[in-house]
């Protein structure tokens, strides 16, 4: 590990319990870059996660973090920033943790624009728990569940973020691990709702089941299906068929919750002298 991120990680912890091709290491090791490089106060920020691969991270870091129930994870870290709305809030969960049986608090907390930083991990997968299929698995694939293939529509969360409401919404990859840090930095300086989805490699369960091939294999096929927003918009519709863009999808800043809140706050207090 780098020794300039040392000091943001439980040292003692390591090494991790994820799966050899894992693409979670190395989104967490860019969590850790972004906060490095954002400046912002340590003491002052906390980490917070449900249950799944992904939230496993909060372990190994070295802050204050909370490792919570599945699919709470944004129940728990919007009652952290409302109790003290000077804390720097990151949420870290995953494609199923987040969408399936967390769905309801997801939306909400996009349509709110509370101001927390989530990191969705999306290795397309219940990796954990058995390899079950996810609200992200995409159609046809298969998983545990659906060894037919998923029969489902499978969301772009993306897109679902920006129609909740939230006010930052970028895309990366392990593959694109430069790019992955600077979207976490802009979702960091962003003061409201902030998703960065970071698509991350499964070989054990989604890669294996799904023929993938190796874990070098699957990166490499982040690497060939990815297309910067920048340059999509100068290829033609035929070129970004069965192609995902990445960077930042979507930048509308507004008023942000806890900021609303303290004002009515302040009304009633002073309405009701």
């Amino acid at each position: 590990m780098r020794p300039d991120l040392q000091h943001l990680f439980r040292m003692e912890k390591l090494p991790h319990i994820w799966c050899p091709g894992c693409g979670h290491g190395i989104i967490t090791r860019a969590i850790a870059e972004a906060i490095n490089e954002s400046g912002i106060d340590l003491d002052k920020t906390v980490i917070v996660s449900g249950i799944g691969c992904s939230s496993r991270a909060p372990g190994y870091m070295n802050f204050d973090t909370l490792h919570t129930l599945h699919g709470r994870a944004l129940a728990f870290a919007t009652g952290v920033k409302l109790a003290n709305p000077e804390l720097n809030v990151f949420v870290i969960t995953g494609d199923g943790d987040a969408t399936a049986i967390g769905g309801n608090h997801f939306i909400h907390a996009a349509r709110r624009n509370i101001d927390l930083t989530v990191i969705l991990f999306n290795n397309n997968i219940y990796g954990m728990t058995g390899g079950q299929y996810s609200p992200l698995t995409p159609t046809g694939k298969m998983a545990a569940t659906s060894p037919y293939g998923n029969p489902e529509n499978n969301f772009d969360v993306a897109a679902l973020a920006i129609a909740a409401g939230a006010s930052f919404v970028a895309r990366g990859t392990a593959f694109h691990d430069k790019l992955l840090v600077n979207s976490i930095k802009e979702g960091i300086k962003n003061k409201g709702f902030s998703l960065i989805e970071a698509l991350s490699m499964c070989p054990t369960s989604y890669g294996r089941r799904n023929k993938m091939g190796s874990a070098a294999d699957m990166i490499k096929h982040l690497k060939d299906n990815a297309v910067n927003v920048v340059t999509a918009q100068k290829l033609p519709p035929e070129k970004l068929e069965g192609k995902f863009l990445i960077g930042t999808l979507h930048y509308k800043p507004y008023r942000e919750f806890t900021e609303e809140y303290d004002k009515l706050i302040a009304r009633v207090q002073k309405e009701g002298k």
